[in-house]
């Protein structure tokens, strides 16, 4: 990700709270937003979903009237076209708003690639050939990854071998564009990073304290609506197998216990094994991926604290 702060006073400000799941981000935003006349911007995949409310731990009723809230819960599950590319003009035009009214624009969330997309901006690669896109699709990810690392070593050498989404990606981009994915991401438009002045912390608490939220948000979500929540889902005919609300955390063990497959306990067992793994995952990216002007905070005040610094 490239270097993302500007300090120029002519450049409106944004905050950015990032981080892991439970690290606590949605907590230290509401606290900024009210200090500071605030607009809370969602940046994390799932929370756009209406269908899942409690499962996806978005604001509650609560903390959305202590201060605006934006992009949550505003996409319908059978919406399966939503991506990071649609969401980043949502963005856009809301911290716009935001700017506007006079207000500082929050985004908190902790979706790598919302935020590289906004930041940085989308490689302009162009409308993957349909049948290009079907052949490799259906290639088991063993071969797709080894014609791969014929046609893009580059690419094949960089991503996993069983990161089946990823190297199919890269595959269908260098047979239908001729050119590797690397090249057209060299391109990136549409970036807010040069008319910003970005203020940034990313919220990376203890581990074992990390794990421990983890572990009992869940129990609390099970104990407060998230299984419902699933069950409503699955009782809707409209929402496409294939729709990205079918994979978040959470459902498919939920589904399972809603179908008779398995007990609330290992139900919620492999829901916090879930987002354990998923919290590592960000974890890692957070720790490594984001430029080194990006401050980092091991706890919500700690966060807030340095944020509102920063804005001085």
């Amino acid at each position: 990700m490239s270097v993302a702060v500007n300090t120029l006073p002519s450049k409106p400000a944004l905050a950015l709270i990032a981080g892991p799941t439970a690290s606590g981000k949605s907590a230290a935003a509401v606290r900024l937003a009210e200090t500071h006349d605030g607009v809370v911007i969602n940046a994390d995949a799932s929370q756009v979903y209406a269908d899942l409310r409690i499962l996806t731990a978005r604001p509650d009723t609560a903390d959305e009237a202590r201060a605006p809230h934006r992009l949550f819960g505003h996409v319908d599950a059978a919406d399966a076209g939503y991506s990071a590319a649609r969401w980043a003009q949502e963005a856009r035009a809301e911290i716009d708003a935001a700017h506007a009214g006079g207000r500082l624009p929050i985004l908190v969330g902790g979706t790598g690639l919302y935020l590289r997309t906004l930041i940085d901006g989308i490689a302009p690669v162009p409308t993957i050939d349909p049948a290009i896109r079907e052949a490799v699709r259906a290639l088991p990810v063993a071969d797709a990854h080894r014609l791969l690392a014929v046609e893009d070593p580059v690419a094949a050498a960089r991503l996993a071998p069983a990161d089946a989404a990823r190297v199919a990606r890269a595959l269908e981009v260098v047979r239908s564009t001729g050119r590797p994915l690397a090249s057209w991401q060299d391109e990136r438009t549409g970036g807010i990073a040069d008319r910003v002045a970005l203020s940034a912390v990313v919220l990376l608490p203890d581990r074992a304290t990390l794990i421990e939220r983890i572990d009992a948000r869940c129990a609390t979500m099970f104990a407060t609506g998230a299984i419902e929540e699933v069950a409503a889902l699955l009782d809707r005919n409209d929402v496409p197998d294939d729709a990205p609300i079918r994979r978040a955390i959470g459902v498919p063990p939920i589904a399972a216990m809603v179908r008779g497959e398995c007990d609330r306990a290992a139900a919620l067992a492999r829901t916090s094994l879930d987002t354990r793994r998923y919290a590592k995952r960000q974890y890692t990216w957070f720790r490594h991926q984001p430029p080194s002007s990006w401050h980092i905070a091991t706890d919500s005040v700690d966060a807030e604290n340095k944020i509102a610094s920063l804005l001085l």
